[in-house]
């Protein structure tokens, strides 16, 4: 376990003194981090939100950095290509990480890792499940790091089944960056990758779950 480190020693948080401290750093020269999206491509309002967002900026990838802590193990969807029994150093599969992290574990690592890496800015989970379906150790970690180090820009990817569950409570958490994965949006195609999903409070499977997640999806998000 990761030993927790007085917040005293955490360096500043600020953008600005982040960019003039590694101004004469290369950082990252791969073009392929991040969007290459800038202040003339968004509307003013979502620049601001992700200019320092490594992930949505490639500008940001060369000053900023971002930790993912696997908190949310619990999944409502079971995909053909997540396989969590194996875990190898050479290889990157989705659902599979070395260690399970409880929400105050995460506190504790994120501040170790803040300690000694300046330039993070951003705390995102993932799963290894669903961040929504999981959401209690979500949320819980998220308020513990937030308590803590208040500056830091939370992020969260979900494959959007139990989004509209805590939209509510994602805007009131000022969770700003929230990525959605979709591998499809032919049914038929969803029955080549999923063999079940859960969706209120029963388990679909064949024709029927694609079905019901894209559902789920678009009456959630209107679309």
């Amino acid at each position: 376990m990761a030993q927790l480190i007085s917040l005293d020693m955490l360096a500043p948080q600020d953008a600005q003194g982040m960019r003039s401290a590694l101004s004469g750093e290369s950082g990252c020269s791969s073009s392929s981090c991040g969007s290459s999206d800038g202040p003339s491509d968004l509307p003013p309002e979502i620049w601001e939100k992700v200019k320092d967002h490594p992930c949505y900026s490639e500008e940001a990838h060369h000053y900023f950095a971002r930790m993912h802590v696997a908190v949310a193990p619990a999944c409502n969807i079971q995909c053909n290509y997540c396989n969590r029994k194996y875990d190898c150093a050479n290889e990157s599969r989705p659902g599979v990480v070395s260690e399970k992290l409880t929400p105050t574990q995460a506190r504790r690592k994120v501040i170790t890792v803040a300690n000694e890496v300046p330039q993070l800015s951003v705390l995102g989970i993932a799963g290894p499940g669903d961040a929504c379906y999981d959401w209690k150790k979500t949320r819980e970690t998220f308020a513990q790091v937030s308590q803590d180090i208040p500056d830091i820009k939370l992020c969260l990817s979900t494959n959007g089944l139990a989004l509209p569950d805590h939209v509510d409570e994602i805007a009131e958490m000022n969770i700003d960056h929230v990525t959605i994965t979709i591998n499809m949006v032919d049914p038929e195609i969803g029955t080549k990758i999923y063999p079940w999903i859960f969706y209120q409070n029963r388990r679909w499977t064949g024709l029927d779950a694609p079905r019901s997640c894209t559902s789920a999806r678009c009456s959630g998000w209107r679309c």
